[in-house]
């Protein structure tokens, strides 16, 4: 299965409402708070088809389904990712990029929505090109190579951060206005086009970031980028509605203590996402057969008696 990075557009704009409102009617995010130290037991996940997004989403639904939470997934396009947690419609976001990729949508909504830490701190955003492009090996080469490399960058989703920051700051900062234009379509999208040129050995630059299993996959090179356009390193941070604290208290707690390193990721999104995958679900409970260590540290004494 190949995941998009905000596949399900059509869903956000048109069928989310309705569906999030016949969640709430079945005692979903609107249904009230939980009683005094205990979660509510629905629970309602917006996930943004982002491959580690999808992992690390995957995962935490198969945790809470052992719990003994009824969880849904929602799938939404990013502004409507946001948008659902700010109005309370959807419960809780696991991907959320700072400080550059999402800032837009946390200065937005910082006063909806409740901040449940940051769990991984070594994502990037950058550009990529296969290790046979020789002559390409930082963002200022790029200009001498418009030509071969077809006029052209690559990308996703026309609203997803990686876009706007690509867009915003990269391309006029390093001059790449004028002998490039930015390909905008989906993850899944751009990912048929490295494919593709990979399989024939053909010249590619595209938008790509850290984690993501293309690196395992392919042989890739990420484009020095000696001003900074990319952004640095970034972390990836957890969110809930307004008052997620207070109705999911428990849930609430494991979120702050949760933390992955490259590794323990790394090898999540292989048996989620990665090439030939085709349930995540069950590929998340098969990571998390083989990594009980990591549930001891997260869940502490939550996690006995879980079996995967």
């Amino acid at each position: 299965m190949r995941v998009g990075r905000g596949r399900g557009t059509a869903l956000a704009s048109a069928g989310l409402g309705g569906a999030l409102l016949l969640s709430a009617c079945s005692g979903g995010p609107a249904g009230g708070g939980s009683e005094a130290g205990e979660d509510l037991r629905e629970v309602n996940i917006a996930l943004i088809a982002w491959e580690e997004a999808v992992a690390v989403t995957h995962m935490w639904e198969a945790i809470l389904e052992e719990k003994g939470y009824d969880v849904t997934v929602t799938e939404v396009d990013v502004a409507p990712a946001f948008q659902g947690v700010a109005d309370g419609e959807l419960d809780l976001y696991l991907d959320m990029w700072l400080p550059v990729t999402h800032h837009e949508y946390m200065e937005r909504h910082r006063d909806s929505i409740e901040s449940l830490g940051s769990w991984y701190d070594n994502a990037v955003l950058t550009l990529a090109v296969p290790e046979y492009v020789e002559d390409v090996r930082s963002i200022d080469d790029l200009p001498a190579h418009a030509d071969a490399l077809g006029g052209s960058i690559v990308g996703i989703e026309p609203d997803a951060g990686l876009t706007q920051v690509t867009r915003d700051q990269a391309m006029p900062l390093y001059g790449l206005d004028e002998g490039f234009e930015l390909e905008t379509s989906s993850g899944a999208g751009m990912m048929e086009r490295l494919d593709g040129a990979i399989a024939e050995e053909r010249p590619v630059v595209v938008t790509l970031w850290r984690p993501h299993p293309a690196y395992a996959q392919y042989d890739l090179r990420d484009l020095e980028d000696p001003q900074g356009g990319m952004g640095g390193t970034e972390g990836l941070h957890s969110i809930g509605r307004a008052g997620f604290g207070e109705d999911y208290p428990e849930l609430a707690g494991w979120l702050r203590d949760w933390t992955m390193d490259d590794d323990e990721l790394a090898s999540l999104e292989a048996l989620t996402v990665g090439p030939g995958v085709d349930d995540p679900a069950a590929g998340a409970r098969e990571w998390l057969s083989q990594n009980p260590l990591f549930l001891e540290r997260t869940l502490m004494d939550a996690a006995e008696g879980l079996e995967f």
